[in-house]
């Protein structure tokens, strides 16, 4: 199965990056992976990259409840990134909030291609890689 080239997962939980990081390399799902804590560092690396002229994630899978800057903010401050690859960015809230208004809310940003709650398994990683190759 084909990969891509690279990943991020913004989540403030060192069990859920870990988590994320192994079934990510047991499903070959990609060739790197950029992980941050909040929205806040998350931005800040993003615009690194964009700043280099490289293409940002293919995937991102994104907590909403983070301190510094939660995924909100981070979202609102992520789509007025310059960046040349946007039809190619794949935003996946991963959450365990069960609200109505957060998944009703995600619809208003069209990167989000889908809201998943916690955990993340390799099924539904899976499932996230076969969408986007």
């Amino acid at each position: 199965m084909k990969r891509i080239k690279r990943a991020c997962v913004i989540d403030d939980d060192p069990i859920y990056t870990y988590w994320a990081k192994k079934i990510m390399g047991e499903l070959k799902f990609s060739e790197s992976i950029l992980v941050f804590e909040n929205g806040y560092d998350a931005i800040k690396g993003l615009k690194e990259i964009t700043e280099k002229g490289e293409k940002l994630p293919e995937v991102i899978l994104l907590d909403l409840n983070m301190p510094i800057m939660d995924g909100w903010d981070f979202l609102e401050d992520f789509i007025k990134l310059p960046h040349h690859n946007e039809d190619k960015v794949y935003v996946y809230i991963v959450s365990s909030s069960i609200a109505q208004r957060d998944l009703e809310r995600a619809k208003d940003f069209d990167i989000v291609h889908n809201y998943i709650l916690k955990p993340l398994t390799i099924k539904k990683l899976d499932g996230i890689l076969k969408s986007v190759v």
